[in-house]
């Protein structure tokens, strides 16, 4: 099979985010050939270069929607008569179209609710998406005629256009608001974000050439599976393992209300078109697959699977659960204000007062200039919480919480981080899929949690979850697990074995795999016709891929790259006359 694999500021890169599961798929499916088709995000993400490629990988082909194009087309005067057309539909259906910035935009700060906004692209009527899917695919069309559009929607006649669907009746009031300044930073987004609608991908030799598109996150990488499948037929699957949407109704809070109501009524239209044309969408968690579903994603499309975990690290500590200290608790992650570590800091000093010898290991790197200051911030209120301690005149103080990053001579890998303790903490008041708690898991450790995203979903009844913000609740909960060493190595075992079963890299790539052939299997790419001009499917079943000769190879080819039994003439039923008298 020949697998289309398209992403956004993520795989090939080494910085990408979505790298680390595309890698372990695309390692892991070797008999199966990968075209990468990427969007890089920045100058300084296409200076770091490309993770090691496997020989699976035919082609890598970039794109960079940041940057300028050098050599733009100048459209003539019935496509520029046309294009206007087309992008005033566009910007019509953004400025009539309900955004639901109100009750969705706070759902994750609180604790990582799962509800989605109101007036979601599932709650939107099928005409608006009808007119943008006509609008969208028609601005295809003509860049494919015209050789692209970027200097279009950079251009004059593209504010004015929008400018003209703000003022008109029936534009929402965030819409009605927009001020020039705002319309330019509306317009550019817009080129930066149909982008993909310039680029040369979806001829014969391109994405129209492979058996299934896998886009790798929402948004803008589905884009390119989406042009795909109106040229040429091809199958798209999404998978999301945090909600492409929900990250553009959280972020930019001091954009202004048009801007932000614009761009998140575009990324909705986008979001819903790509969930009703993809085959498939899958879901990381259940938190996600509760957001696909209210914005716009059928029921019968999804899927759960969850990410896949090298459990192979990991193996020696959990089979060793006997040498953790049990007077140590341990956090592992990146450091950041959403991990609410000031939380768990005050619940320390509460464990302290109960439990004297407990010692708290946090560690793990700050997480740019904000996680740095956080850092710092916490520094300062450990050592205001815990003096440092000696035990006698003449010893040296010591603090009972420590500061540590991976890498260093007593932590060398995140294994020996869970290992130096005997209960692993989690304090974040926002999470998506929080991929340590799972390493925690795989290491058989015991764990205290916050409720939050996809926690409750991934512990299962392995471990312990309080309330977010609750340093009580937190001290308690850790208190209670110290206090008794037989339940600790009862979880551990429990969770070590849940994550062995759900969330290892083997089930993720297998779950993969089996979705594919699915996908193949009910929705052939139509490259084959029969006499009359009607696609013939299965023309090129999945069979073909297999590295056997299942008869003797005949000269003669209908098929591209299918096994010779698959190029004869069909077989002809032959009817049979009824009976006499039968009906």
């Amino acid at each position: 099979m020949r697998i289309g694999l398209l992403t956004e500021g993520g795989y090939p890169y080494v910085s990408g985010d979505a790298r680390l599961w595309c890698d372990r798929l695309v390692h892991g499916l070797a008999q199966h050939e990968f075209d990468v088709y990427a969007l890089s995000r920045s100058r300084h993400q296409e200076d770091e270069g490309w993770v090691p490629l496997p020989p699976n990988v035919r082609r890598v082909r970039t794109a960079s929607p940041w940057s300028a194009e050098d050599d733009e087309p100048v459209l003539g005067r019935r496509a520029r008569r046309r294009f206007t057309e087309c992008f005033a539909e566009l910007a019509a259906v953004m400025c009539t179209t309900g955004t639901g910035m109100g009750r969705g935009t706070g759902t994750g700060v609180s604790g990582g609710s799962a509800a989605a906004p109101s007036g979601a692209p599932g709650e939107r009527s099928a005409p608006e998406a009808d007119r943008f899917a006509n609008a969208l695919y028609t601005l295809a069309e003509l860049a494919r005629e015209e050789g692209g559009l970027a200097g279009a929607l950079r251009s004059e006649a593209a504010v004015r256009t929008l400018e003209r669907a703000c003022r008109a009746h029936g534009a929402h009031r965030a819409a009605r608001e927009a001020r020039v300044p705002d319309l330019l930073a509306v317009t550019a987004h817009l080129e930066s974000a149909l982008r993909p609608l310039s680029l040369d991908w979806y001829e014969d030799d391109g994405l129209g050439a492979v058996d299934v598109c896998h886009a790798a996150s929402g948004g803008t990488a589905a884009l390119p599976g989406l042009l795909a499948h109106h040229f040429t037929g091809v199958p798209l699957m999404v998978t999301e393992y945090g909600v492409r949407l929900r990250t553009h109704y959280l972020t930019t809070p001091d954009a202004p209300p048009a801007v932000r109501s614009l761009l998140a009524a575009f990324h909705g239209l986008l979001t819903a078109e790509a969930y009703r044309r993809a085959e498939v969408v899958t879901a990381g968690n259940t938190h996600t697959r509760r957001w696909q579903e209210r914005c716009g994603a059928g029921r019968d499309k999804l899927r759960t699977v969850y990410p896949g975990m090298d459990a192979r690290p990991f193996a020696e500590v959990g089979e060793s659960p006997e040498y953790a200290d049990p007077h140590t608790l341990v956090w592992v992650g990146r450091v950041e204000p959403a991990k609410d570590l000031v939380s768990l800091l005050h619940a320390f000093a509460e464990i302290r007062r109960q439990q004297p010898r407990t010692r708290l290991r946090l560690v793990g790197a700050a997480a740019g200039d904000e996680g740095a200051a956080y850092l710092g911030h916490c520094r300062t209120l450990a050592a205001q919480l815990f003096p440092d301690e000696a035990a006698g005149p003449h010893a040296a103080g010591d603090n009972p919480v420590s500061f540590e990053e991976i890498g260093g001579p007593e932590l060398p890998s995140p294994a020996e981080a869970y290992a130096s303790g005997a209960v692993t903490v989690l304090s974040s008041v926002v999470e998506g899929f929080p991929a340590g708690l799972v390493e925690s898991m795989l290491c058989g450790r015991a764990t205290v949690s916050t409720d939050v995203g996809a926690v409750v979903e991934i512990i299962g009844g392995t471990g312990l979850v309080v309330p977010p913000r609750n340093p009580r609740a937190l001290a308690d909960a850790c208190v209670a697990l110290l206090r008794d060493p037989e339940r600790r190595q009862r979880l551990g075992a429990a969770a070590r074995a849940r994550a062995l079963e759900l969330f290892t890299a083997e089930q993720n790539i297998a779950a993969f795999h089996g979705l594919y052939l699915e996908i193949v299997s009910r929705a052939p790419v139509r490259r084959v016709l029969d006499g009359t001009g009607e696609p013939l499917p299965f023309a090129v079943p999945a069979e073909a891929r297999v590295p056997v000769r299942w008869s003797s190879p005949s000269p003669r080819l209908a098929a591209r790259n299918g096994p010779g039994w698959a190029t004869g003439s069909p077989v002809r039923a032959t009817p049979v006359p009824a009976p006499e008298g039968a009906r």
